[in-house]
């Protein structure tokens, strides 16, 4: 039988690395998985897996024009996750223009899907703080996000690439958190954050709520994406909202132990705190997820629907205690 090839950029990251392993233990026997990588990226992870590594960068679209040569299917996971001001030029580079490059490149290889790993970031705000569904408006102060507005712009991309006869379909995950510890890749800073909840080491809790999803179903959602995904569409992939408080009180009660008293951040504290996370940012130039338009966001109560992907693409979302448990181990 003739194998599929399969394109994965960001095949090193969080979401990407626990795709990749998704497809090699289900459809090896289908696909011959390619991985897009930089040069200074630690390949590491693919020691002993079947894939083949090309050095290509996401700003190079001669690079990636070849790097995408015979692929049938792209997943495009790869992006940069940064709230301070010091990073807006370089989230509009990376996660828009590199995303434009994605689209460019698969319509020049007659790449068949294209599936972009998205954000709820990208996801409009309801007014009321009724939950938000894929149809809901963009909202002005969004796009003062640098995070938010990157995102949003680059789903445009994947839209015009459906104008030009790309099938592309779009996930939006919330915040993922939870570790397989059979994936040496599966690090991320929002479980070292909830580690140091966990422990007790960080008692203040912001005021707002968002949406939030195990990596292992974000990866899942991938999957039945690129087989039964409608091309065009978006699909919110969050398996429960939570206020700040009540995750912090519900990590605390996950294993043997307890956290203390958990206390309402006032916003004058956060948006000092997200003043630090600038200066921090600016100075050891490296991406930080406080910063002042982090914490603003933080105090509001956002929510999500994720009716879509459970009808359209049969999605079962992992209970929380599961995911807490993998975090807190």
């Amino acid at each position: 039988m003739l194998k599929s090839s399969i394109v994965i950029t960001g095949a090193t990251g969080y979401i990407g690395s626990q795709l990749l392993l998704g497809l090699l233990s289900r459809f090896s026997a289908e696909v011959n998985c390619r991985v897009i990588v930089r040069k200074s990226s630690d390949c590491s992870f693919f020691k002993g897996l079947p894939v083949e590594v090309v050095n290509a960068d996401l700003l190079d679209p001669l690079a990636l024009n070849e790097a995408f040569k015979g692929a049938e299917t792209v997943f495009h996971c790869a992006g940069l996750i940064a709230y301070t001001k010091s990073f807006r030029h370089a989230l509009y580079d990376v996660n828009v223009l590199g995303t434009r490059n994605v689209v460019n490149a698969s319509l020049y290889n007659g790449v068949r899907r294209l599936v972009m790993t998205s954000s709820i970031a990208a996801i409009g705000a309801s007014e009321d703080g009724s939950p938000a569904s894929e149809s809901t408006t963009f909202k002005e102060w969004q796009r003062r996000n640098g995070y938010m507005e990157a995102k949003h712009l680059a789903e445009l991309e994947g839209l015009r690439g459906v104008a030009e006869g790309l099938e592309v379909v779009m996930l939006n995950p919330g915040v993922v958190i939870g570790i397989d510890r059979e994936n040496m890749a599966s690090v991320s800073s929002s479980n070292k954050l909830l580690k140091l909840i966990y422990q007790g080491y960080l008692p203040l809790s912001p005021l707002g709520s968002t949406g939030f999803v195990d990596v292992r179903d974000v990866a899942e959602a991938h999957l039945v994406a690129w087989k039964q995904g409608r091309s065009g569409e978006r699909y919110i992939i969050v398996g429960h909202n939570l206020s700040f408080r009540e995750l912090f009180d519900r990590i605390g009660r996950s294993g043997d132990r307890g956290i203390g008293h958990t206390i309402m951040m006032p916003e004058a504290l956060g948006l000092l705190a997200g003043l630090g996370g600038e200066c921090w940012s600016l100075v050891l130039n490296r991406p930080s997820f406080i910063s002042q338009e982090s914490m603003r966001t933080s105090t509001k109560h956002l929510a999500y629907c994720n009716t879509r992907s459970v009808q359209e693409l049969t999605l079962r979302y992992r209970e929380l205690p599961e995911t807490f448990k993998t975090i807190t181990a």
